[in-house]
């Protein structure tokens, strides 16, 4: 899905200039990498992207959705129908095991049930990623690394045409982190997604199409 942006900004409570982006189109199928220094928005602005947040100004359109025009209950089904996001603290259900929270988008998505095909596409996901041995633990019972990934299960189970990932790599060993990064692009791959990733790992930047500095935008003024 093509991303389309155009003076799109975002304000935190309390006036705190949390985005700005003056003009971004993120071709479908491409991968990006956002980087730049703690504080500068790039979390703010996957959540834009998602419809988790509604910017202040601006319009964005993802294959011709007016996300910034979505109500609450839209942004939900848009989400639901379109998007798999990885969060930065993984976002699992700490009640649920490790396969019923990779199944969780089924069970809270508009005209989606839990069917057999979804529990088989839940396994062959868990055992690519090297946690199928795991899918009965809840995520007390896992390590970080095993959370990271029934994160990422839970985020292309659906097979969304936009993946936002939130430091998918982060805190973690070398290599998981290529796994992770691997694992990232096939899917990227197979579902012909757009991959926005937010990352403070450089050594994975030339993985991607393009690198968006978030730094350049403070510097221009946006």
């Amino acid at each position: 899905m093509t991303i389309e942006i155009q003076d799109l900004a975002y304000t935190h409570p309390g006036g705190t200039t949390g985005l700005h982006v003056p003009q971004l189109t993120v071709q479908a199928g491409e991968t990006l990498a956002v980087i730049g220094p703690s504080g500068s928005g790039k979390t703010t602005f996957l959540n834009v992207l998602s419809g988790l947040l509604r910017p202040d100004n601006g319009s964005i359109r993802v294959n011709g959705i007016a996300v910034d025009a979505l109500s609450r209950r839209a942004a939900q089904v848009y989400r639901a129908d379109s998007v798999g996001y990885v969060f930065q603290d993984f976002g699992l259900l700490d009640y649920l095991t490790a396969r019923d929270n990779i199944l969780h988008p089924f069970r809270i998505a508009r005209g989606r049930r839990v069917t057999p095909h979804a529990r088989n596409r839940a396994n062959e996901l868990a055992k690519a990623l090297g946690i199928a041995d795991r899918l009965t633990h809840r995520p007390a019972q896992l390590s970080h690394g095993e959370k990271q990934r029934v994160a990422i299960c839970r985020a292309v189970v659906t097979d969304p045409k936009v993946l936002l990932a939130d430091e998918p790599t982060g805190n973690l060993d070398p290599d998981t982190a290529a796994l992770i990064m691997d694992h990232l692009l096939t899917a990227r791959d197979r579902l012909g997604a757009t991959l926005v990733m937010v990352t403070h790992d450089h050594s994975l930047l030339d993985r991607f199409d393009r690198v968006l500095d978030f730094r350049d935008l403070w510097r221009s003024g946006a």
